[in-house]
């Protein structure tokens, strides 16, 4: 057992809490477990026995049916469960709408902590009643989400007159959050260690890293003056840039577990009619949203990894320039990510050669920020990736979803072995970016659904590449001394290779030729055992009338050979 599992057992808390703690463990691995085996049945096991279509025609009902189930245990359970749901719910752009629309209300529906509770909490770390140290607090919250809540607020007339704040917001944790934050990643480390086992998934993400890397970042989430100082730190970056805005930190009635802010309240990034009856256009909104993400992750290298449209205000400006009538105001700076300089140079390099089109330069850049593995061969996605961008480069969402579906199945099919074994890995400091930009693709296109993204990526692209070309000299001089490095170590690797042509240890392999002989042995070994299943057990079911203990016999040994099936497939997954 993990120390993070035992946390919660060996807390000092009434015999009551555990078994609430115990209860709330096991249900979460339950509704995990039941759902991974239904997605491995469907989606896995009956593609592999020609029953594909059965996995297709029932896939928007499943999908609709675990949105209900999960918003369900979400709401019920609350803690990091909303915040998966909330992630499955941004992703407009790729998930099925069944499954957006049901998860949506996750954003803002979370039922709210008795104010009581809230006013227990915030007097026992501020150290005095709250009508001591604020000159009013609405009980009713503005937002109640996954771990904490907040209320408006008014300073006292002297801490107002020292700050220049009078309205604030005044941020809570949800009492006991660090308890339950304890289980659910207790939970999440045993569903990242089954999912280990499945080859599949093992190959492309260490999923136990990935767990890691999410409870330092929640845990992080729970400690509101590593959040304040992440604000300060993200005004910091965007200092004079007229399109964003960030609420202001009140130290001195902020601890752990309180936070008090600037109250900056404005227009849900979302609410397209309160943006209309505002004058401000949503399809105008999109592109400066997308570009203030890009500055974070490939600029600043600091980034917001929580940007859903419950985080973001678009805010008009009282006295608007012609060319910022309105900003964007983050808030809730919990879960923040960053970006080393090769990473962020290896993006970059990613975004300019999706801008330009070039499937060998984004292959490159993958490959140079560790998503694909290790000696990967690509020439085989170079020429899909170059395909890919001659066929669908530069549509946006709508146009994609307007595209014929055969035209996806012909590229499939053009280059199915690519398709399904992409050589592709989720590195681990990797999590957080994705997050951030499927947050920020489903924003966009929910604002606008014709927009492109594209449209943002070029010029964007373009200004990157300018910085390059500045970057021209070092870079020539970083390839002048890799050249003369290969230079000197050519005459020592020539004479090894002479080395082993003279002893024959020099050996050739055509590795996708291999690769192709063993998936066909493994096909030919599964139908054979899937075929005397179904022998067996349509023997059995036949003879069953006239002789029921045969026929039981027959039903029984035809699940041999399928476990046979399973087991290899398991193997090979």
């Amino acid at each position: 057992m993990t120390q993070a599992e035992s946390v919660w057992r060996d807390r000092p808390v009434s015999l009551a809490v555990a078994g609430d703690a115990r209860a709330r463990y096991r249900r979460i691995l339950r509704f995990a477990a039941w759902n991974l085996a239904v997605t491995w049945w469907y989606e896995l096991f009956l593609p592999r026995i020609g029953l594909a279509g059965i996995a297709e025609r029932t896939r928007a009902r499943r999908m609709k049916r675990f949105a209900q189930r999960f918003r369900v245990l979400a709401l019920d359970l609350g803690g990091l469960m909303i915040k998966v749901g909330q992630f499955l719910s941004s992703r407009l752009d790729v998930l099925p709408p069944e499954l957006t629309a049901e998860l949506e209300g996750l954003q803002d529906e979370v039922p709210p902590v008795p104010f009581p509770a809230i006013r227990a909490l915030a007097e026992a770390e501020l150290g005095a009643p709250l009508r001591m140290v604020f000159a009013s607090v609405m009980e009713a919250p503005v937002a109640a989400a996954s771990l904490g809540q907040a209320h408006r607020a008014q300073l006292l007339p002297d801490d107002a007159s020292e700050t220049g704040l009078q309205d604030v917001v005044l941020k809570v944790q949800r009492p006991g959050i660090g308890a339950i934050v304890d289980v659910d990643l207790a939970a999440l480390r045993k569903v990242g260690r089954w999912l280990s086992h499945v080859r599949l998934v093992s190959d492309r993400v260490d999923m136990p890293a990935l767990v890691e890397e999410f409870a330092l970042t929640s845990l992080e989430e729970i400690d509101y003056l590593h959040e304040a100082a992440n604000a300060e730190r993200f005004a910091s970056d965007f200092a004079g840039d007229e399109r964003v805005a960030v609420p202001r930190v009140v130290w001195e009635r902020s601890t752990r577990r309180v936070l008090t802010l600037e109250d900056v309240t404005a227009i849900k990034i979302t609410d397209t009619k309160a943006l209309l009856a505002a004058g401000i256009d949503p399809a105008l909104v999109a592109p400066v949203f997308a570009s203030v993400m890009f500055d974070q992750l490939f600029t600043n290298g600091f980034f917001h990894a929580d940007p859903h449209p419950g985080n973001i205000f678009v805010t008009p400006v009282a006295d608007p320039s012609p060319d910022v009538p309105w900003k964007l105001t983050f808030i809730d700076f919990g879960m923040m990510g960053e970006v080393g300089p090769g990473t962020r140079s290896g993006l970059r390099k990613l975004l300019i050669a999706a801008a330009s089109r070039d499937g060998k330069g984004l292959v490159a850049a993958i490959s140079e920020v560790g998503v694909l593995v290790p000696n990967a061969d690509t020439a085989e996605l170079e020429r899909a990736m170059t395909h890919l961008f001659a066929r669908f480069g530069g549509m946006g969402f709508a146009e994609l979803r307007d595209v014929d579906p055969r035209e996806f199945r012909d590229f499939a099919v053009e280059f199915s072995d690519v398709v399904r074994s992409l050589p592709f890995q989720l590195p681990e400091n990797f999590l957080l970016i994705i997050r951030a930009m499927s947050l920020t693709s489903g924003v966009c296109s929910s604002l606008d659904e014709r927009f492109n993204l594209w449209d943002s990526i070029e010029p964007y692209a373009a200004q990157l590449l300018r910085e390059e070309r500045g970057n021209l000299v070092q870079d020539l001089a970083r390839e002048v001394f890799d050249v003369a490095g290969a230079a000197l170590r050519l005459p020592k690797r020539l004479d090894g290779l002479v080395t082993r042509i003279e002893d024959g240890s020099l050996s050739v392999a055509n590795p996708r030729l291999e690769r192709q002989l063993a998936r066909l042995d493994r096909t030919v070994r599964r139908l054979m055992a899937v075929l005397l299943f179904g022998i067996l057990l349509i023997a059995g079911a036949t003879v069953r009338s006239a002789d029921p203990v045969f026929g039981n016999v027959l039903m029984i040994a035809s699940v041999v050979p399928l476990l046979l099936a399973l087991f290899s497939s398991r193997r090979h997954s």
